[in-house]
């Protein structure tokens, strides 16, 4: 079959092979042909080094397909079913699993994430996170597989798969935020423009989208921000907005310690930061220990969307069907698989708020 490879860390090119193989599932998995798979900024991060990963590897991990053939005691799903991939399974069993924090769990992921999938010529192929949806199918374990209504299509399933969940969870899960509240959101990405949907639907009076890429302020403000503007007029901004108190709550979407720092100085005193970008291990951001205390501020992580992601993509399908959720709307490219380099180009320029792969 198909898949697109990157054989070393470090590399900005992948190769696609028509070559790679697959074992039949083994007892508790099962095979998804995937038709469809999101082009996230995770992807070319673990490319480049700043998200660990064994290689080689076959990148993606916001998928979606169907079941083509399941191993033995399993019941839960069958071929035919539609699913999500969920790239970090609940276990079900775990104390992270049992307070509801499913996003939490990594019992099945580091299992799969350091046991190769594929292969090539005699030579074992990881897939990225334990996924690998940049291939044509995949074996995972069956609770990677989450089932889906069969009218929900496959590009919109794909990007429940992570972004869409990360970005709308971080906001109504991790932040919490509030009616009426002020909200500022730094990276107008994919997962950007879902934190910035998210806080639409959670009834936020403002939200203020920060990128330094013009092309995407328009996108922003046709997904619910109010205004959009670049980091070096943040500081106005809130000063319109606020009256220079700061904002309520503030997310980080890149990645960056320096923003970090930039999110916790626009948030008011009391307000909350949450950090929802993936960043590198070594990029470190300080505080003092009086600011901490005198500012009062919570700062949050936001992993996966900050709860158990099978309840999440219940709800997103259904405000998706609402209309209250716009996931159409974020497909600015669709590709096929044969053109996996140019998703990533696009993904690099800014220039799509999310290419979809057709497999």
């Amino acid at each position: 079959m198909r898949a697109a490879v990157l054989f070393e860390t470090g590399g900005e090119t992948l190769t696609l092979r028509d070559d790679i193989t697959l074992a039949a599932p083994a007892p508790g998995q099962v095979r998804i042909r995937i038709r469809a798979t999101g082009v996230c900024h995770s992807d070319l991060s673990a490319m480049t080094g700043v998200i660990p990963q064994p290689a080689p590897f076959v990148p993606g991990h916001e998928g979606a397909g169907e079941i083509v053939a399941v191993g033995d005691g399993v019941t839960q799903v069958a071929v035919g079913d539609h699913v999500v991939v969920c790239w970090n399974p609940p276990c079900d069993s775990c104390e992270s699993c049992r307070r509801g924090e499913g996003n939490l769990c990594v019992n099945i992921f580091f299992g799969m994430t350091f046991q190769p999938h594929f292969r090539l010529d005699g030579t074992d192929i990881y897939g990225f996170a334990g996924s690998g949806t940049f291939a044509e199918e995949m074996v995972v374990p069956w609770q990677c597989a989450v089932k889906i209504p069969d009218d929900v299509p496959f590009d919109v399933a794909a990007l429940i798969g992570c972004g869409v969940t990360t970005g709308v969870g971080a906001v109504l899960n991790t932040a919490r935020v509030e009616p009426g509240s002020s909200v500022a959101v730094i990276g107008a990405g994919g997962v950007g423009i879902s934190v910035i949907q998210g806080a639409g639907i959670a009834g936020a009076a403002e939200i203020v989208a920060i990128d330094p890429v013009e092309s995407k302020h328009a996108a922003a403000l046709r997904f619910g921000a109010t205004r959009a503007v670049k980091p070096e007029d943040a500081d106005a901004a809130k000063a319109e907005v606020t009256g220079k108190a700061g904002f309520d709550y503030v997310f980080e979407v890149v990645g960056r310690s320096a923003l970090v720092r930039q999110a916790y100085a626009l948030t008011r005193r009391g307000g909350t930061v949450t950090v929802v970008g993936a960043g590198k291990n070594d990029d470190l951001v300080t505080f003092d220990m009086f600011q901490l205390f005198f500012d009062n501020k919570r700062i949050l992580g936001s992993y996966y969307g900050g709860a158990d992601p099978r309840r999440e993509y219940r709800r997103l399908i259904a405000l998706w069907r609402a209309g209250r959720l716009d996931l159409e709307g974020m497909i600015t490219a669709r590709l096929k698989l044969d053109d996996i380099n140019q998703a990533l180009d696009l993904l690099r320029s800014g220039e799509a708020i999310r290419t979809i792969i057709e497999v």
